[in-house]
């Protein structure tokens, strides 16, 4: 047991090395802004707030504690190491691909990165630069991209199971530009998540050994090194109710990381996969993402108003919708024992007894539940309901690329000319920039 106090020494050094730097808290702040971006963005679409932004940043930082100690469990007995160059290289690459796009934030899409930049090194090996580029070619060409690669899976099978955790308290309306031009009711899924991992860093001394032979031996002795990332989950969906597009999304992350990390294993022990494994690492996310916007382009929206009754496309917390128990995707179809077709009749329905209302809604298997509840001032006018749009809303979304500068920069409010809704080109979702005459830039 004589390893155990070195330990318990290097791991308190690790978290005052994590407390007193900044990048963690520079994730913090930034997925605070994230989240206070959607605040407003719900303001402007529906004028009320849906979620509040400090309770989705505490959620967030939460669910990162939890993955980060998970993680950095599971790497210190497999012996996923980094040296502090792969540590620098790993922040780099993800804050230049954050400039393409906020979405490429992420620990897989950087470690991936810089596994095929390695490989193409490894390729043109007669290419030997001198000075600062020099440098930075053989800290690459250095870098351990198996056991990168394998860090990279161990924290997306962690963000699949907090997307299944989370996802759903996190999901916020919108309204979204359908493919004939109408608007029609949508979800878009937001989660980041500040990780505070910690990580093993081969050292010449000073540190005891592990008491066990890890998969990744690197060397005799270590310690531990403090390595802030931010994770990232963006989703859309306009077919599907959040939870089951969030159960959805969770097993193809998990699928994912399972896919991942067999190469990155395999190539421990042979070293040409590696480059497979990095292309895996990009181009699977990236596969994911494509095969979900292709998949809500095939299915018909699930937030548009049938025939008869009101389709309602979310509940505000805390409102007497909720207290009902009146939930997404279910209908309005009787108020006070009228048939509603319009938020007017909605409304006039209503006003019949101020007091008092009576509701028939059809739930999403067409069937008929009757509810009943005293409406008290000050309450919201439609009791809490947030309606899928009927096309007299003057702002919607459009989804577009943002980078990690329109999430710095704050700008939300943007002033151009009209566009036609279906003319706005379709992309991934990322946090809203709202502008003029109904978009919300993506």
């Amino acid at each position: 047991m004589e390893w155990v106090w070195p330990w318990l020494t290097t791991l308190g050094e690790a978290l005052l090395q994590l407390f007193i730097q900044p990048f963690y808290y520079m994730a913090v702040i930034l997925i605070a802004l994230i989240y206070h971006r959607q605040l407003l963005q719900e303001r402007r679409l529906f004028l009320v707030r849906m979620q509040s932004s400090i309770t989705q940043t505490i959620r967030a930082v939460l669910g990162g504690i939890l993955i980060g100690i998970m993680v950095s469990i599971v790497s210190l007995f497999l012996g996923t190491y980094a040296t502090m160059g792969a540590v620098i290289s790993i922040w780099i690459a993800a804050l230049v691909l954050s400039l393409i796009r906020i979405r490429y934030l992420c620990f897989a899409y950087a470690a991936g990165t810089l596994g095929i930049v390695q490989f193409a090194l490894n390729v043109a090996s007669s290419w030997q630069p001198t000075g600062v580029l020099g440098q930075v070619v053989e800290t690459i060409r250095g870098l351990d991209m198996p056991a990168l690669l394998v860090l990279a899976a161990l924290l997306h099978f962690g963000e699949a199971i907090l997307v299944r955790m989370q996802g759903v308290s996190m999901a916020s309306p919108l309204l979204i530009g359908g493919k004939r031009g109408k608007l029609v009711g949508g979800y878009q899924i937001q989660l980041f998540w500040a990780i505070p991992l910690l990580i093993l860093v081969p050292t010449t001394g000073g540190v005891a050994g592990l008491a066990w032979t890890p998969l990744f031996n690197a060397g005799q002795s270590y310690t531990l090194v403090a390595l802030p990332l931010l994770l990232g989950f963006s989703e859309s969906t306009q077919s599907m109710m959040p939870g089951r597009k969030i159960q959805l999304s969770s097993k193809r992350l998990l699928l994912y990381s399972l896919a991942l990390l067999v190469f990155s294993l395999l190539a421990v022990w042979w070293s040409p996969l590696m480059v497979i494994a990095a292309i895996i690492a990009f181009a699977g996310h990236e596969l994911l993402v494509g095969y979900s916007a292709l998949e809500e382009q095939q299915l018909s929206p699930a937030f548009v108003h049938p025939q008869h009754g009101l389709k309602v496309l979310s509940v505000i917390p805390g409102s007497p919708a909720a207290e009902l128990g009146i939930e997404a995707g279910e209908t309005l179809y009787k108020v006070n024992g009228v048939l509603v077709h319009s938020p007017e009749e909605l409304h006039k329905a209503l006003r019949m007894n101020p007091a008092f209302c009576k509701l028939e809604v059809r739930n999403h298997q067409g069937e008929s539940k009757f509810m009943q509840r005293a409406i008290y001032e000050g309450e919201h006018h439609q009791l809490g309901v947030i309606l899928a749009p009927d096309n007299q809303e003057a702002w919607a979304v459009q989804l577009r690329p943002v980078t990690i500068f329109h999430i710095i920069t704050l700008r939300l409010f943007t002033h151009r000319k009209e566009r036609r809704m279906d003319e706005a080109p379709l992309a991934l979702p990322a946090p809203p920039v709202v502008s003029e005459k109904g978009s919300v830039e993506m």
